[in-house]
């Protein structure tokens, strides 16, 4: 198991910044690595809610099924992902911060099947790459959202 934990404070209000980040079909728009995202259940975003998510250069082994396990707006969400390379348990909590929001993560990271042995690696870069991620989100929060223009994913 590898845990990655971090945060990231975003010049943003605490509910649009979760209702950004509990779409899962918003993460294209700030997460370069993800291609494409749609719901594949029934029902508005909340515990329970399902999304596939595909990963560039990935191709369809990598594509991953991340499920909203508890959904507290706007300060909570348990999430778990899963993908034939790896499976993902964690946590997202959202607090207000100086007139925005602090974005806190921790991951519990499980690499699957023959990618268990790229395990060292995940955990070297791991951190690195989820606070990437992050970073895209508050980048993207914090410049207005979408320009005109901008594809809307879902």
């Amino acid at each position: 198991m590898t845990r990655i934990a971090g945060q990231v404070e975003i010049d943003a209000p605490v509910a649009a910044v979760f209702d950004m980040v509990a779409d899962e079909r918003n993460e294209p728009r700030y997460n370069p690595r993800i291609a494409r995202a749609r719901m594949t259940s029934q029902g508005p975003v909340g515990a329970g809610a399902q999304f596939v998510a595909d990963p560039r250069s990935m191709g369809s082994r990598g594509e991953m099924t991340l499920t909203i396990l508890d959904y507290d707006r706007p300060h909570h969400l348990h999430n778990l992902v899963t993908s034939s390379y790896m499976n993902v348990d964690g946590n997202l909590t959202f607090e207000e911060s100086g007139g925005g929001t602090l974005l806190s993560w921790d991951w519990e990271m499980h690499l699957v099947g023959r990618w268990r042995a790229l395990s060292p690696v995940l955990r070297l870069v791991g951190p690195r790459w989820e606070r990437r991620n992050w970073v895209g989100l508050k980048r993207f929060m914090e410049s207005g959202g979408p320009s005109d223009g901008d594809e809307d994913p879902r």
